[in-house]
């Protein structure tokens, strides 16, 4: 099997396992048929998508090479009728995912740094290819992006991004490296998986219970500490 045959292959894995997360969500809002190959796809492509178009490289991959959408496509439409026996997966559906995320981080950054794109923006390109398809699975489904609810995940894909860019300023450059970076991302996000490790939140304060008030001592209060109530009130 020569290199660009398993770069494919890998990256073809990657497109399935965030088709099928993107499908379980789209399964989860009991969307239909449609509305769960279209999450599904969205959620594997995505990313990459927007990672073509700001580096000029139209049409994106997506659409230029039909395995992609096709693998896509027929991993969510499999996950629609065969949810209920995934379901017992999921432990290996998470680490499939993480899997994918480091991929496509990793393959994200190279491209916008192939495409001379400065080293900043090649983080952030790199960063978002990864998280692109679950932001976008997100808010098709209407949740909070994981991203956001305290979840090692972009981190994970930034430091896999910022990785792959010193690599690169280093002139580091091989497959041993980039694989050390994919490690980094994979490894990052199953230990914060494990040991629940959040980003930072605001600590904001959650008001009691409200006390219930007792009719007859408000009335006794009022009595007792309305004097002026009581002056305004004639024969008193």
């Amino acid at each position: 099997m020569t290199t660009s045959t398993a770069l494919l292959l890998a990256d073809l894995l990657g497109v399935a396992v965030f088709a099928a997360s993107g499908a379980s969500a789209a399964v989860v809002k009991r969307l239909d048929l449609f509305g769960v190959v279209f999450v599904g796809f969205v959620a594997a492509l995505g990313g990459g998508i927007f990672r073509d178009l700001v580096i000029n490289e139209v049409p994106p991959l997506a659409f230029a090479d039909w395995r992609y959408a096709v693998t896509a496509a027929v991993t969510a439409a499999a996950v629609f009728w065969l949810h209920p026996q995934l379901a017992r997966l999921r432990p290996a559906v998470l680490i499939l995912d993480a899997a994918g995320l480091a991929l496509f981080t990793v393959t994200g950054t190279l491209k916008a740094l192939d495409a001379d794109v400065p080293p900043v923006g090649a983080v952030l390109i790199g960063m978002l290819s990864g998280i692109g398809g679950g932001l976008a699975r997100d808010l098709l489904t209407g949740e909070i992006p994981v991203m956001f609810r305290r979840e090692i995940y972009a981190v994970a894909a930034l430091a896999g991004a910022i990785v792959v860019v010193t690599l690169d300023f280093a002139g580091v450059t091989g497959p041993l490296p980039l694989v050390g970076a994919m490690v980094l991302v994979l490894g990052l996000r199953l230990v914060a998986l494990r040991r629940r490790w959040s980003a930072p939140i605001p600590m904001v304060p959650v008001p009691g219970p409200r006390r219930r008030s007792d009719p007859d001592t408000e009335r006794g209060d009022a009595v007792a500490g309305g004097g002026d109530e009581g002056a305004r009130r004639p024969g008193v």
